[in-house]
């Protein structure tokens, strides 16, 4: 069976360096925060047998992550955006105006988590705010510490995950964020228990998670007001905001048409993979091959894959039903800009793709020490793997046609011999003794065939 494999090159020369100032390695090359970073140690990256590796002991992977989280996450402001919460048909039926404080102390040791909610105001003529606001806030959610952070969270460069963990309604959340510049993208996904069609529910122990609510929030960073319990507040992104202050390059633009195309074409830059057993790795790709391109297949490779593709250039899939021994996978894919137009501040920007994966497991039994036969309980749902890419388009697709992208789009998969079957497909070879219809159909399995060889994928949608 052939198969395709993203061309990854792992960084040997460098030692990533996260602090107060900027990693040489390209591999997590990152922009800088928009405000002024929060004096804090520096952590290395090591790297062992020519390659990074994960950090050598447990005291410096809580360091490596404390220094990613408030580096990108908990910055010296607050993340305002619309909750916006969607049905598992995909509908969206509700919608918050709300605000993430994520606030460091005045020494870096610990950050404050609260949520300020929306609950009553009064539009004024300025664009970016509000004249008359009532805030709600919320009692702190949590405070970290380098200590306690990695009980649920992990983060990969830009990317982050918070969970998958159990909350008191009983469902399982799982949450991906991407921070570029003063914007980023936050997405919840909630599973909850379900069984077979058949099965009285909670007659025994759930026989899957099923998808039933998922919020996505796209956020900008704002000052932080304490003072403003009544007052005014710049609120979420608006397409106002950006027509009338368009965003500097090295930002987000969330208004902003984004054709099915623009997925489609040559990405190439950076990757951070973590897992359980290979830890924390750096990697350049210089080249992302089709089969990893799952950002250009909105629908998933499976029909068990639920996905919601939105306006601003952003992605989300996720398992419809998670089920024991089967790791669901969980992605968040965002285009935060556009190539530049000639004659503009953006003239010669590239286009720019982050990406981050989850990969979760849940209900896995716990068998009782007495009895093999007897099912005490389950495991609580861990994280198997995480991976976060940071893309620039480098080109176009060599050799695909528009019908090739808007087939891609679709979720079909094309080889580069698409165009050599083509033809082998439209003159097929007469046999001596066959009929008409066997000439007919003799060309069209062979094609498949070697579809279906060339990517597996191809033979899920016949």
């Amino acid at each position: 069976q052939k198969t395709t494999m993203t061309s990854l090159r792992c960084i040997t020369s460098t030692v990533l360096v996260l602090g107060s100032s900027i990693a040489i390695c390209n591999a997590f090359l990152t922009s800088q925060p928009l405000h002024q970073p929060i004096a804090r140690h520096t952590t290395n990256l090591h790297v062992s047998n020519g390659s990074p590796d994960a950090p050598k002991t447990d005291v410096e992977d809580k360091q490596l992550q404390w220094d990613l989280f408030t580096r990108h996450q908990a910055l010296d402001g607050e993340w305002w955006g619309n909750w916006d919460t969607y049905d598992y048909m995909g509908d969206r039926v509700g919608s918050t105006v709300a605000g993430v404080s994520l606030k460091p102390d005045s020494d870096g040791t610990s950050v404050e988590h609260n949520h300020r909610i929306l609950s009553a105001s009064t539009q004024s003529d300025c664009n970016t705010c509000f004249s008359s606001s009532e805030v709600t806030t919320m009692p702190t959610i949590a405070t970290y510490t380098p200590e306690s952070l990695g009980r649920r969270h992990r983060c990969a460069a830009v990317g982050m995950v918070v969970g998958p963990s159990l909350v008191k309604s009983g469902a399982m959340s799982t949450e991906l964020a991407l921070r570029h510049g003063n914007g980023r993208v936050r997405v919840t996904f909630q599973h909850a228990p379900v069984w077979e069609r058949g099965v009285e529910p909670g007659s025994c122990p759930p026989q899957g998670l099923k998808l039933f609510r998922t919020v996505v929030s796209k956020e900008r960073l704002r000052d932080s007001n304490d003072e403003a319990i009544e007052g005014t507040i710049q609120g979420p992104p608006s397409a106002n905001e950006e027509k009338d202050s368009p965003p500097l390059p090295g930002n987000p633009r969330f208004f902003r048409p984004v054709p099915p195309f623009d997925w489609h074409a040559k990405w190439a830059g950076t990757s951070w993979t973590w897992g359980p057993q290979t830890g924390d790795r750096g990697w350049a790709v210089e080249e992302l091959e089709d089969a990893d391109a799952w950002h250009g297949r909105p629908t998933g490779d499976t029909s068990g894959v639920w996905s919601l593709r939105l306006p601003g250039g952003v992605l989300i899939q996720c398992p419809r039903v998670i089920v024991s021994g089967m790791p669901g996978i969980c992605r968040l894919a965002w285009m935060p800009e556009s190539e530049g137009k000639e004659g503009t501040v953006e003239d010669g920007n590239k286009a720019k793709l982050l990406r981050v994966e989850a990969s979760v497991s849940a209900l896995e039994p716990i068998i009782s020490d007495d009895d093999d036969d007897m099912m005490v309980g389950f495991y609580p749902p861990i994280l198997s793997s995480l991976r976060t890419d940071m893309m620039e388009k480098v080109g176009e697709l060599e050799g695909a046609t528009l019908q090739e992208r808007e087939q891609a789009a679709d979720g079909y998969v094309f080889s580069q011999n698409e165009e050599a079957e083509t033809k082998e497909a439209t003159s097929p070879k007469m046999d001596v003794g066959s009929t008409s219809s066997q000439r007919t159909s003799a060309p069209i399995d062979e094609k498949l065939e070697q579809k279906i060889a060339d990517d597996p994928r191809n033979a899920l949608d016949f």
